[in-house]
């Protein structure tokens, strides 16, 4: 792996402040609503200066959106093409086992899909910038995609692999927050990808009756 590819502690240590200003402000808009708290009060629970909060974000919207990623993009995307061309499957592989790194390092809790989807649901308006926000991504994803692999970004494999991800960790998070669960975020993920491919490699049925063959 290349050094720009390793976090120094710094970087490290922005990250987690970063994570955790956006999990706090998640949390007290899906619990108030964005109008039910002061960035003064997130910046007293992540114990950092308001200064510091605007380093980050602009705003409390930007902050629950999480929409401050280039430091953390070029990160991932250096790690990701550190690890060089490979067969599809591993493209899949790398990208999940990042995902994995990336959320134990910096302390998220992918039970911030909950606050998320509940902030989302209190405060209607975000939703659109966060759909904005979720297509520039998958965007910025198949185009590292295809750099990596020598292909155009609209190549099927590429975006065939940015909607498996979105779907496992969409659907593993799911899981995770379920009361019922008993397993860590990495292992419901990792399992969820064995699953798929296991699907996805068994061999194809007879066509329904009424459907073309």
């Amino acid at each position: 792996m290349s050094e720009s590819a390793t976090p120094t502690r710094v970087e490290q240590r922005m990250r987690r402040t970063a994570a955790s200003l956006t999990s706090v402000t998640r949390r007290l808009t899906a619990e108030r609503g964005l109008a039910g708290f002061t960035i003064e009060e997130v910046c007293s629970t992540v114990d950092v200066s308001r200064r510091t909060f605007f380093n980050y974000f602009a705003s409390k919207e930007d902050a629950v959106l999480g929409a401050n990623p280039d430091d953390d993009y070029r990160y991932f995307a250096d790690r990701f093409l550190a690890l060089g061309t490979g067969e599809w499957p591993r493209v899949l592989s790398d990208l999940v086992e990042l995902a994995i790194a990336h959320i134990e390092s910096d302390g998220m809790d992918p039970r911030e899909h909950s606050d998320l989807m509940a902030a989302l649901e209190r405060e209607p308006r975000l939703l659109t910038r966060f759909i904005g926000l979720s297509r520039d991504r998958d965007r910025q994803l198949r185009a590292l995609i295809a750099k990596r692999q020598g292909v155009d970004a609209d190549d099927p494999r590429a975006i065939a692999i940015v909607s498996i991800v979105g779907s496992l960790m969409q659907s593993s998070a799911d899981t995770f927050v379920d009361p019922a669960n008993d397993r860590d975020f990495a292992t419901i993920l990792t399992s969820s990808l064995e699953a798929m491919r296991t699907v996805l490699a068994a061999p194809a049925s007879a066509p329904l009756k009424g459907t073309n063959p």
